[in-house]
């Protein structure tokens, strides 16, 4: 007597057909380094070191005080001060914060943006929360965190427009970044926190990645498939224009004494 009662494709001695499902497709992303992350660390750290030094063998930072944003020096017409904030910090907790936000985020980006569209992201930000801090803040200001809330926006609207290729990991993804974005923000409510340089960079983030970030769908048959993002370099000019469009209008109207 056979008994096959532990072998679920027998019965009675006789075999049963064994239906297995197909194979899952093979999806294929063309992902890069995240080498553009990885320099922005090693320069941001470079000039935080010549910051140290400076101060220490000179009695003054002179790489702060040639770039800090300070509107007074901004209205007398030294405006790269809208960019060079990004590159100083005041401390060893600030750098350290933000370069450790800009590995965690800005390597996962930059592996889907590629080289160039990341760091025209990164600068964006930053001078999107420069600008806003200029408009509404009279205190001088300095650290990458502007181009780190741009990181922040444009991965929020990275996984909101891409959300039919991700499924749920889009809608954990989603939570997760304005979750963090809302957190740093209450805590941008502290003294000595410039809150409106984050929003600016947030701000920045989301409009260049609404338009020029990477939109991406499937193409190919079963079982090969791979990931195609459908925006060029046309869509990056108009993202780029546009942010570079609206806070340079802001920045105008406060240079011009507008607001």
């Amino acid at each position: 007597m056979n008994n096959n009662s532990g072998n679920p494709n027998t019965s009675g001695g006789g075999a049963t057909p064994s239906y297995s499902s197909p194979p899952p497709p093979v999806v294929t992303e063309n992902l890069v380094s995240p080498v553009v992350t990885y320099v922005l660390i090693a320069v941001t750290t470079v000039i935080y070191l010549l910051q140290l030094g400076t101060e220490k063998f000179f009695g003054t930072d002179i790489p702060a005080l040639l770039g800090v944003k300070s509107n007074e020096l901004i209205l007398a017409g030294q405006y790269w001060r809208l960019i060079t904030p990004m590159f100083l910090h005041g401390s060893p907790l600030h750098i350290g914060f933000n370069m450790y936000a800009l590995v965690i985020i800005g390597t996962g980006l930059e592996r889907r943006f590629g080289h160039g569209r990341f760091l025209l992201l990164y600068v964006l930000g930053a001078i999107g929360g420069n600008v806003m801090s200029f408009m509404l803040s009279p205190v001088d200001s300095l650290g990458a965190s502007t181009a780190i809330f741009g990181l922040l926006g444009a991965e929020m609207v990275f996984f909101y427009q891409n959300r039919e290729i991700f499924g749920k990991g889009a809608r954990r993804a989603l939570q997760n970044v304005i979750t963090v974005a809302a957190i740093n923000l209450v805590i941008g409510l502290s003294p000595g926190i410039d809150n409106w340089g984050h929003l600016g960079g947030l701000m920045a983030g989301l409009i260049f990645c609404w338009f020029a970030g990477p939109k991406l769908h499937l193409e190919g048959g079963y079982p090969s498939l791979s990931v195609v993002d459908e925006r060029g370099i046309q869509d990056q000019v108009l993202g780029a224009f546009l942010v570079i469009l609206l806070f340079g209008f802001l920045a105008g109207m406060k240079i011009l004494g507008v607001v």
